[in-house]
């Protein structure tokens, strides 16, 4: 059993801890408002723009003159995974969510024979993916000194994708990240990132937005060559976004359930304290009295 010195130093680490995962959580708390309106006020024109690209993407004559990035290169034999996951930890299970899903679809291109690169954008996500597929990683993306994710770090990642596929690198790329839904959920997602991928036709007869006509002015090729390259930036941006708000959902949940064990903890250790203390006192006192009536 523990002596009474032991235990309360044990009480005092647990406090000094419990006061660290509340002074964390407030923290998150108070970053999340605005990582959450960040990520809210990107989502509308980044799903609109994905919807529009889609959409093109089932509709527009392939020629020789059409962007790699709508037509494809013909090929699906190498795929790029990009996996976004966060820079710091203590945010529960939300990277190794991420790596999970990204694991089980590397997996399952493998088992179909594809050639696999991944590419990783986050401290965290390095780190889990070189456990167990190290030789698959071509590149990493950190931004550990950055406070707020804005547009231009997006950029830098779409560019170094694009670079990647201008190079004949790969033929498809997919994009791993967590979509932001409350403080209590966070879904990871898995979209496909280049080439665009074709809209199904939903068969019902209704006009919906993948079967929309659009007219372009001046020219298709030129509109196309200007929003196909934004569009990858655009997704980018919007799971950099949502990986954000998810890190600070995620880690204010993860510190307010540290912060209530560790107040159990502080009781049970406290009520053991107590009863050894009283068991302690008892005993000494049964001594002294059976060395009085010795006497």
């Amino acid at each position: 059993m523990a002596s009474l010195k032991d235990l309360r130093n044990r009480i005092g680490s647990v406090k000094s801890t419990q006061k660290i995962t509340k002074a964390m959580k407030m923290v998150a708390a108070s970053k999340l408002r605005r990582a959450q309106e960040a990520a809210e006020a990107a989502r509308p024109y980044a799903e609109r723009m994905e919807t529009v690209m889609t959409s093109l993407g089932s509709k527009v004559v392939r020629t020789d003159n059409t962007s790699p990035l709508l037509a494809g290169t013909g090929k699906d034999d190498v795929h790029l995974v990009v996996v976004a996951t966060s820079e710091r930890g203590l945010c529960g299970a939300l990277n190794t969510n991420i790596v999970r899903a990204a694991r089980q679809k590397v997996e399952k291109l493998m088992e179909e024979g594809k050639q696999v690169k991944v590419l990783t954008v986050g401290r965290k996500g390095y780190g889990l993916f070189r456990r167990t597929h190290p030789n698959l990683i071509i590149d990493r993306i950190d931004f550990g000194g950055v406070k707020q994710i804005g547009y231009e770090h997006a950029n830098e990642v779409a560019e170094k994708v694009k670079t990647l596929f201008e190079e004949g690198a790969f033929d498809v790329a997919w994009l791993f990240y967590a979509q932001f839904k409350s403080v209590l959920a966070q879904e990871v997602t898995g979209q496909q990132l280049i080439p665009v991928p074709v809209a199904e036709a939903s068969g019902e007869g209704e006009m919906d937005a993948n079967q929309a006509v659009y007219e372009y002015e001046p020219d298709e090729e030129q509109i196309l060559n200007a929003l196909l390259p934004r569009n990858v930036t655009i997704q980018v941006f919007r799971a950099l976004l949502e990986n954000s708000a998810s890190e600070q959902g995620a880690r204010m949940t993860a510190m307010d359930n540290a912060t209530r064990n560790a107040g159990d903890m502080i009781d049970g250790l406290t009520l053991t304290y107590n009863r050894t203390r009283q068991a302690q006192i008892t005993k000494e006192l049964i001594e002294i009295i059976s060395g009085a009536e010795a006497l």
